[in-house]
């Protein structure tokens, strides 16, 4: 068929439908006195009848004219309305998840602050308010561009800040802001440097410990996400990861793994003879918080990452993922409570409160695919991680305060793992894809740690360290009276 030349007459039309539909939607009684429906079916049937006959005027058979008719009406709506709601909602989803992540920053802080010794509470405040800082700033420095400037199937993108449209420019053309698609992604590299700081702390410098994480925000996290997110080699092979199992939960404990084993354990954590000393927490019911704020929290960090809510298709699963998340963390803090309940005969609260988040953790890879029975299964299996690898680390000596790598990297790689069991991806490309994110984020960090290490020291001074960092760095203890 001719290319029909319909822009008169369709304009004319179109003008006309988009005055009555702003009638219509901006003065309620006006749609009360007329039979709106009518109206509106008659404006687009005229549309495609005007449509129809120039194109059996320009020779098109029935069945064209017919086609035509109905595209006509489609441009006009198109042109009308566009797809503004769903780019209004798609934007307000990555908004409110963006922030919902960033309180997660809190939950962190809380988790970290309540398990820690109260002679280092102060220490965890501030590097958890200045690493997100940093995380922000060196984000939109480098990382994004690194994690999304790449070419499709690459393995590293661009150099160089992100660039912001102007003020009432931004058209959305992506189907979301371009601001609140940044800012969502950001607030998950503050995360993965979040889960570092729990597992090293109470003997780490601060600045050292800072050093790091501008290294980690704005390289090391976005060069792995690049790989998979940003539409790179990962990708094209058909690796799965909906929200970050491995691409933020694992790489931030494969990360805390390099750190705790060059830094060492806490003075007499561990004896010459295989024992360890027990060294409760400050605040059980910070901890206890803490969980609560990052449960909350995991609803932004997998229900946004649907990275669509303009149809009731997109809007049902994102409450799919909800459920789903939710069962999840029951899953696992149920599990891990009856688990420690049997081998101990008492039941460790933090060993729960890790639990519920190995099993947020474990369903984050595939939030919306598997089933209920399904999602139950997967929080267990986290929660069971847990429970046997935190006595696993004291067997190695390695020291991890609060259980980050049980809960982040050991559960992360199990929940990647088993996305095949609902659907998404294979085994084998599973495997592929954590072995080599976790590769290359181990080895990388074990080199900045070490140069780190031999430019200003990682660790405090066994009297600083006996003292507590909270007087010995930064001169604040969190609690002067006790």
């Amino acid at each position: 068929m001719k290319n029909i030349n319909l822009k008169l007459p369709l304009a004319l039309l179109a003008t006309i439908f988009a005055i009555f539909a702003a009638l219509t939607f901006s003065a309620p009684s006006f749609a009360q006195d007329v039979d709106v429906n009518s109206i509106v079916t008659d404006s687009l049937k005229s549309i495609s009848d005007a449509a129809s006959a120039a194109a059996l005027e320009d020779g098109a058979t029935a069945e064209e004219a017919a086609k035509a008719g109905a595209e006509a009406v489609a441009q006009i709506v198109a042109e009308t309305f566009g797809d503004r709601d769903a780019k209004i909602f798609n934007t307000l989803l990555f908004l409110i998840g963006g922030f919902l992540v960033m309180w997660m920053a809190a939950g962190f802080a809380m988790l970290e602050m309540g398990l820690v010794r109260k002679k280092n509470v102060s220490m965890q405040g501030l590097k958890n308010i200045a690493l997100y800082s940093i995380a922000g700033i060196m984000f939109w420095l480098v990382g994004y561009n690194v994690m999304y400037g790449g070419p499709a199937g690459g393995f590293i993108g661009t150099f160089g800040p992100y660039n912001f449209p102007a003020p009432g420019a931004d058209t959305a053309e992506d189907g979301y802001s371009v601001a609140s698609d940044w800012f969502f992604q950001m607030v998950f590299v503050a995360t993965t440097a979040s889960i570092v700081s729990g597992a090293v702390a109470e003997r780490i410098r601060l600045w050292a410990f800072l050093a790091f994480t501008v290294v980690l925000t704005g390289l090391l996290y976005p060069i792995t996400g690049m790989w998979q997110w940003g539409g790179g080699w990962l990708a094209e092979l058909g690796f799965s990861d909906f929200a970050g199992s491995t691409l933020v939960h694992s790489v931030g404990g494969w990360a805390a793994l390099a750190g705790v084993i060059l830094l060492g354990a806490r003075a007499g954590k561990y004896g010459a003879d295989g024992s360890v000393t027990p060294m409760p927490g400050s605040s059980i019911p910070l901890a206890t918080l803490g969980m609560f704020i990052l449960w909350l929290g995991w609803f932004g960090f997998n229900g946004a990452s649907q990275l669509a809510m303009g149809t009731i298709a997109d809007a049902a699963d994102v409450s799919r993922i909800f459920a789903n998340t939710n069962l999840a963390a029951a899953s696992g803090a149920i599990t891990a409570m009856i688990a420690v309940q049997l081998i101990y005969k008492k039941v460790d609260v933090t060993m729960v409160i890790n639990g519920a988040l190995a099993g947020l953790v474990s369903i984050t890879a595939e939030p919306l695919a598997p089933s209920v029975p399904l999602t139950l299964f997967i929080g267990a299996v986290g929660g069971l991680i847990v429970v046997f690898t935190v006595p696993l680390l004291d067997k190695f000596k390695i020291d991890d305060v609060v259980g980050a790598i049980p809960v982040h990297l050991f559960a992360g790689i199990w929940g990647t793992m088993a996305t095949p069991l609902s659907g998404s991806g294979t085994f084998l490309i599973q495997a592929v894809g954590v072995i080599s994110i976790g590769a290359f984020t181990f080895i990388a960090s074990l080199i900045v740690w070490s140069i780190i290490k031999l430019v200003i020291g990682l660790r405090a001074s066994e009297e600083e360290e006996s003292l507590g960092l909270d007087k010995s760095e930064i001169g604040v203890e969190a609690y002067p009276e006790f």
